[in-house]
């Protein structure tokens, strides 16, 4: 491990105007992107490796973090996967743009770790700011809503009205189309625990590693595909159903993944989705989208189940959701559905599925890396249908 970088002036810019001076925390230099917060106390390296916070400025509400280092375990993107350049393929490439805490440890406790968080960020670049009251920041997304924002230090520092300009001219999450972004470019394979019993198709809209991994455990064969595969394309692997991922940006602009996925159901396959997969298929059913005014971030937020009512706790990171009320049945063009599940926090959206069993989706991650794992019965619900769907 390297030692502990010396301290330099860095500043938070939201596009309200509002400024935090703290110190350099990672690379120096300017990033811009959607100032946003996640509540988990744990899993930090979980969080910077998603590819759903591609564009994103993450504020950790927890106070300390960095207290577990870096390991080459626990990222949830194949960093370098379609790059032979890269140099970190087993750490996880870090997708979020910016990173802000309050209490950055300066020690790391941890016989996995590998190496110092702040050290994986200056290794990729990526600029960060610690030492602000990071409560405050929170406070104002929460009550502004999530918004464009900067962090800026050593060369890039510059006046206040200077700083704001850059902040401002950024482009908005409303309207992003990223999926394609973070997508792998070629496609890969992830072999099942033991006998293979079923073959999956996997639409990589930003997928995190621990989502094959779970459907390996069940003896699924994953094709993890780029988010612009055609539908026609997949016939040579005859998947026995169908995953739509998680993943960043608008749904609103993700027309090809709607048109796939109306495809799909078109023709019957067994479907599930995750998180923007959820918004996919509630577009493919003929749902609406809407961006949140500060999302649903962390690994503690209760999903009431409107079949059985059971609260699940579970871990979520969008800025997005479905159009819809707690248990509302409508008509779409492939058969009755209805809103399956919703945040028993504020009532949004959190799932939804055809009624006669062939396609459900949820907005929350059952992956649940980092998490809680009460919604892990989900891959053996969809295992179930896979089942079904062949006898």
């Amino acid at each position: 491990m390297t030692q502990q970088q010396p301290a330099t002036t860095a500043v938070l810019v939201l596009e309200n105007g509002e400024r935090y001076v703290g110190t350099s925390f990672g690379a120096l230099g300017q990033t811009l992107g959607e100032a946003v917060f996640c509540t988990a106390m744990t899993g930090y390296q979980e969080t910077l490796t998603d590819p759903s916070y591609h564009r994103q400025i993450v504020v950790a509400t927890a106070p300390q973090i960095g207290n577990t280092g870096w390991n080459t375990e626990d990222g949830e993107s194949r960093y370098g996967a379609d790059d032979p350049s890269a140099t970190h393929d087993d750490t996880g490439k870090i997708w979020v743009s910016g990173y802000a805490v309050r209490n950055p440890s300066r020690r790391v406790s941890s016989w996995r770790a590998t190496g110092s968080l702040e050290d994986e960020l200056i290794n990729q670049g990526i600029v960060g700011i610690a030492g602000i009251d990071t409560r405050t920041v929170v406070r104002t997304l929460r009550d502004h809503g999530s918004m464009r924002a900067g962090i800026f230090s050593g060369d890039a520092l510059a006046g206040s009205d200077e700083l704001l300009r850059r902040v401002v001219e950024a482009p908005e999450m409303s309207g992003a189309d990223l999926a394609g972004e973070v997508s792998t470019t070629d496609g890969y394979v992830v072999e099942p625990e033991g006998e293979a019993r079923f073959t999956v198709a996997a639409l990589d809209l930003g997928i995190k590693t621990n989502t094959p991994r779970m459907f390996a455990q069940h003896g699924v064969r994953v094709h993890v595909l780029p988010a612009g595969t055609s539908y026609d394309a997949i016939a040579d692997i005859k998947p026995d159903g169908v995953f739509l991922s998680n993943g960043p940006g608008d749904p609103a602009t993700a027309d090809h993944p709607v048109d796939f996925t109306r495809s799909v159901l078109g023709d019957g396959i067994p479907l599930f989705g995750i998180c923007f997969g959820n918004q996919i298929l509630g577009r493919a059913l003929g749902r609406g989208t809407y961006k949140m005014k500060f999302g649903h971030r962390g690994i503690n937020i209760p999903v009431v189940d409107h079949t059985t009512g059971a609260v699940s706790i579970t871990a979520q990171n969008h800025g997005f959701a479905l159009e819809g009320e707690a248990g509302e049945e409508f008509d779409s063009d492939f058969g009755r559905a209805r809103i399956s599940h919703t945040c028993a926090n504020d009532g949004t959206v959190e799932g939804i599925e055809l009624i006669d069993g062939r396609a459900f989706s949820v907005q929350y991650h059952p992956e649940a890396a980092a998490g809680p794992h009460d919604a892990a019965y989900l891959f053996e619900k969809f295992v179930s249908l896979l089942q079904g769907a062949r006898a």
